[in-house]
């Protein structure tokens, strides 16, 4: 099948290598990407060394960028919006890096944004589905996405009833206008949340792809789960400060961010 020509995109990973499996995962997102779809990859990577490794490892058509960070957390809201500021292409997927979704899903995720029929669209709907290790395991060896189909009865469902993390598209323009990423959301969590209620509060449409995001297994370190109950509680508190606005007072606040 031809690829998906997508050259008006560009995919955004913000990443932190933080284990041999976050390494493999990323490159085996990646390798997906490129394998169905023609389009622009760029990829940062904040760390408090340069290895080179991972930009070593990377097809050449990526655009790598390394970020000296000595925060042992990650703060991804912050290089979310440093990516999307680096490029001007119509339109942004922002993409995690241990993810793997149905090509179709896309393709009708670039239709709704093509047509003008959504500014933003999450390219699944309900099902946010670990793989485990075994499965990841035969997927990477094989890299046929049926192996995951078949498959999906056996995985645990992550962040159920309603997930929105893992990956989005979107018109830039309408990202920028919305305020981007808030950047008061520090390491791990809730920070998807915040997006979605911004972007329905401010008026824009947000669609939902009918489908499933598959989610390469991984370990959870200090970068993939809540790092501090203080912390939280400070991103709960700001997540709610932003439910409780206006349109008109939402807009003012972005513009103080």
């Amino acid at each position: 099948m031809k690829n998906l020509n997508l050259s008006d995109f560009t995919f955004l990973i913000p990443l932190r290598i933080d284990s041999i499996n976050r390494l493999e995962n990323t490159l085996v997102s990646i390798d997906y990407i490129l394998s169905n779809i023609d389009t622009n990859i760029k990829v940062l990577e904040a760390s408090t060394r340069n290895t080179e490794l991972l930009y070593r490892l990377l097809p050449k058509c990526v655009n790598y960028n390394f970020v000296e960070d000595l925060d042992n957390v990650f703060h991804r809201t912050k290089y979310i919006n440093q990516l999307v500021s680096s490029v001007d292409t119509e339109y942004i997927v922002v993409w995690d890096t241990d993810i793997i979704i149905p090509i179709d899903q896309i393709r009708q995720s670039v239709e709704l944004l093509e047509n003008r029929q959504a500014d933003f669209v999450t390219p699944f709907k309900d099902k946010f589905l670990d793989t485990s290790e075994i499965l990841r395991d035969i997927f990477i060896q094989s890299r046929d996405i049926e192996i995951l189909k078949i498959h999906q009865g056996k995985m645990k469902a992550l962040y159920a009833p309603n997930p929105v993390g893992g990956a989005f598209l979107a018109r830039r323009q309408a990202y920028l206008e919305a305020g981007m990423e808030n950047e008061k959301f520090y390491g791990w969590g809730r920070e998807d949340g915040d997006r979605i209620n911004r972007w329905k509060i401010l008026g824009y449409n947000h669609r939902h792809i009918k489908g499933v995001l598959y989610h390469l297994t991984h370990e959870r370190g200090l970068n993939s789960s809540f790092h501090s109950p203080n912390q939280d509680l400070k991103k709960m508190t700001e997540l709610y400060k932003s439910i409780n606005m206006s349109k008109e007072e939402l807009k003012k606040e972005i513009l103080n961010w």
